[in-house]
């Protein structure tokens, strides 16, 4: 292959095909109108100017195009940080506040380089399904507000705006659906001179671009201490988003993503975001799908040029911008929550066929997510439930059999199945301890033994029957059981 064969193989698809190029830039603008009123919202969450929120959406944005490990990805200012932050900011102040967003930033590139993107494997199926549809409905309520208590045009805007995002990529799919749509409805409005909410409603939008500065708090250990917990919090919270949201893109995608990298690149863009005055973020689930199932994109431009035409839209486009209808966006969100939804996990014929433990579980991550708004507690509390419901089904599977030997000298006992707290309790009630002969085989050539809980009960066991004068001789341990078993037994009663 020639020097420049290699060179064209190493630039992105968006450089080598007009149509990539096309789509990228058409999803970067629709994801950046929409970005606009939501940053707008959770500035007002976290109790600090609009544009502290725009800023942010704007330098995550921009920053985890280049370091992210998931391409298409966005991220910007959230309501989940938004909410772990406000009442830092209501307490101390926006100093404190950009302070916790930086080493928000710092814990997350530790977090990332110890490789706690690898816990993504301990997250179920079931908890992943209830992840997406809890982030549905959560979308969907995100848009009551804008829908009650608002004049009546509103109502047959917002069906016409979904009625062309249904019908539109039927015509064509060159332009994004969504954008035709909040074009369109403003177009209209505007024109008509409907009085209904617009984005210059949600708030002022900024004028310039962010300067960037440290944080102005005094460098001190107090400080430190005010803020560790809030900033611990926010990357714990960011992280298990942002994760979660990059592996619900290499679903959709069918391609994969380095969860370190983007665990890593998080924390950076966190920095950079609190170096110019941001208020932190991470991925932003809605804004992803638009940009990924709706609008088609697949590279890290159109990300990066979300946070950028933000910026533009803001500065340079602000009139125009602030005269967008809320409709025009609600409708596109609403059709982002409906695609979101995966509706194959509640069909009737789905939830026949699915275990009872798995619908559990999903509904538990659903229930905890919609009650708190809170996508971190949901998705711990599912995996939980998960792990319980797992160590129920495990339990039950040790089964002990006995054989006694025709000369009646020896008992055999045959364990058979996972050896650990949840099964092995009830070990020590399948012996016949006054019935049996003085000589007992406890056969574990067919088990597994896992903890220390099993080794307890083997203990218990052999004790039981040295107390009658009886000997019994455990059989059969793998290598790994056989290590945990020497090393354990005799050890866990202090009687010795």
């Amino acid at each position: 292959m020639s020097p420049a064969a290699r060179l064209r193989g190493l630039r992105p698809d968006w450089l080598r095909d007009p149509k990539v190029w096309r789509t990228e830039v058409l999803a970067g603008l629709v994801v950046a109108l929409a970005l606009i009123p939501e940053a707008i919202s959770f500035s007002v969450i976290a109790g600090v100017d609009p544009a502290i929120g725009l800023f942010a959406s704007f330098t995550m944005a921009v920053t985890i195009a280049v370091v992210g490990g998931r391409r298409a990805m966005i991220s910007a200012a959230t309501g989940a940080v938004a909410l772990v932050i406000a009442p830092l900011n209501r307490e101390h102040g926006l100093g404190y506040l950009v302070a916790a967003v930086m080493l928000a930033g710092v814990f997350q590139i530790v977090l990332g380089v110890l490789g706690v993107a690898k816990l993504m494997r301990f997250v179920p199926r079931s908890v992943m399904v209830g992840f997406v549809n809890s982030l549905a409905v959560l979308i969907f309520m995100a848009q009551v507000p804008e829908m009650t208590g608002v004049p009546w045009p509103v109502y047959p805007l917002i069906g016409a705006g979904l009625t062309l995002m249904v019908f539109f990529p039927r015509v064509t799919r060159v332009i994004p659906a969504p954008l035709v749509s909040i074009v369109v409805l403003t177009v209209v409005t505007v024109a008509a001179g409907i009085a209904v909410p617009t984005v210059g409603d949600k708030g002022e939008l900024p004028s310039a671009l962010p300067v960037p500065g440290l944080p102005d708090v005094p460098f001190t250990l107090d400080t430190l201490t005010t803020v560790a917990p809030y900033a611990f919090a926010m990357a714990l919270v960011g992280l298990m988003e942002s994760l979660m949201t990059a592996q619900l893109v290499d679903d959709i995608t069918d391609t994969r993503s380095s969860k370190t990298r983007e665990s890593v690149g998080q924390g950076i863009a966190n920095i950079v975001t609190g170096f110019f005055g941001g208020m932190g973020g991470c991925a932003m689930i809605g804004q992803t799908m638009i940009n990924v199932k709706v609008s088609g994109a697949r590279t890290r431009l159109s990300t990066f040029l979300a946070g950028s035409f933000l910026m533009v839209l803001c500065i340079v486009f602000g009139p125009v911008v602030s005269d967008i209808p809320m409709a025009a966006l609600v409708a596109v969100m609403v059709m982002v929550s409906f695609t979101t939804f995966d509706w194959h996990s509640v069909a009737p014929k789905t939830l026949r066929r699915m275990p009872a433990g798995e619908i559990t579980v999903m509904v538990v991550t659903v229930g905890v997510v919609v009650a708190t708004h809170n996508l971190a507690i949901g998705v711990v509390t599912g995996s939980v439930t998960a792990m319980v419901v797992f160590a129920r089904r495990v339990a039950h599977l040790a089964e002990v059999t006995s054989v006694t030997d025709p000369d009646g000298a020896t008992a055999v006992y045959r364990v058979t199945g996972e050896l650990f707290f949840a099964s092995s309790n009830d070990l020590v009630h399948r012996f016949d301890y006054a019935g049996d002969p003085d000589r007992i085989v406890v056969d574990l050539s067919a088990a597994h033994v896992w903890d220390a809980s099993s080794v307890a009960a083997l203990d218990a066991i052999t004790g039981k029957y040295a107390q009658r004068g009886k000997t019994v001789e455990i059989t059969g341990l793998n290598e790994s059981s056989a290590h945990l078993h020497g090393r354990l037994s005799g050890e866990l009663t202090g009687s010795h």
